[in-house]
């Protein structure tokens, strides 16, 4: 018996035809290949689908060769025989130019599955993009950074038709370990993602501010983190924040760069809503200092060179 992959490129040959195989002959198409995207990409294939990959620099996307995945240079390409399209770019700008680059090619039917976090007014956008071709979205925003990517522990946040939830909770299944669908109108996805994000950010600044009061009343901070470990104060996203600013690894699970993004939306998003979050605002303002100060490509834990002498 021929191994999966050997079998998938038969099959891309058209050497193979009506062979009963485990292939899912689902073709999968990732557009943006970054701390995410990739793992995405990755899991994809090794799970046995057809996938096609494409990023803007295509030399982040070309190591992805090495795991049977092909890497194409423009977005036509991608798309062109994709059955589903997945998109895990910056932000909903980002998702929009990919759309007017696909073109004629991304067909009618075509199923989109947008992972990006694009905010209240920029899913709009792009539910009104993809309604004007003929595509399927489904908004599925996703909880987790490098680590879980990588291990396909992602926690998947959907909405969108019913009638298209057969067709992608196999891709869910792969990338993830659990999926919450929120409903059938694709945005709602989106809006859970702000409200999850501004605990996230809560959480960051406020191990990065304990470690900083920590070190300013000459309290080593090790024991904050023991201090905290085992009880009710505990989180593990919390832990590993803590872990990290101590040991001065800002290596990036998910950018300040990226971080300042997301906390402008859930500003923006509250104030569309009537409301003002004074802590989420000020969350933004510690992304920026840290952003300005030279650490935009660091991780978001470093928020904590944010802090500043105080001036009285």
């Amino acid at each position: 018996m021929p191994t999966v992959i050997q079998l998938y490129r038969l099959v891309q040959k058209g050497r193979v035809r009506n062979m009963s195989t485990d292939i899912d002959k689902t073709t999968v198409a990732v557009l943006g290949t970054g701390i995410i995207g990739a793992p995405i990409a990755r899991n994809l294939r090794r799970a046995g689908y057809p996938v096609t990959a494409w990023n803007r620099t295509r030399a982040k996307a070309e190591p992805l060769t090495k795991d049977d995945v092909q890497v194409v240079d423009r977005v036509t390409e991608a798309v062109e025989d994709a059955q589903i399209v997945i998109t895990v770019v910056k932000d909903a700008t980002a998702v929009l130019d990919i759309l007017t680059e696909a073109g004629q090619a991304l067909a009618a039917g075509t199923v989109l599955i947008q992972i990006s976090t694009v905010g209240v007014a920029g899913i709009a956008a792009i539910a009104e993009a993809a309604a004007s071709r003929f595509v399927e979205l489904v908004d599925a925003p996703v909880q987790g950074t490098k680590g879980p990517a990588e291990n396909g522990q992602l926690v998947v946040l959907a909405s969108g038709s019913p009638a298209v939830r057969e067709r992608v909770t196999p891709i869910f299944d792969v990338i993830g370990k659990s999926t919450i669908w929120v409903s059938e109108n694709p945005g709602d996805a989106s809006k859970l993602k702000l409200v999850v994000n501004t605990l996230i950010s809560a959480i960051t600044h406020g191990v990065a501010e304990s470690v900083r009061l920590a070190e300013a009343l000459g309290i080593d901070p090790a024991q904050f983190q023991d201090a905290v470990a085992g009880g009710p104060l505990e989180s593990a996203f919390g832990t590993i924040k803590t872990k990290a600013i101590i040991a001065g690894d800002f290596a990036p699970s998910f950018t300040v760069d990226n971080a300042v993004k997301d906390a402008q939306l859930i500003a923006d998003a509250a104030r569309a809503a009537g409301l003002w979050l004074p802590q989420a605002e000020a969350g933004l303002e510690r992304y920026r200092t840290a952003a300005r100060s030279g650490h935009a490509e660091q991780d978001m834990a470093a928020s904590y060179f944010a802090d500043r002498p105080a001036t009285d």
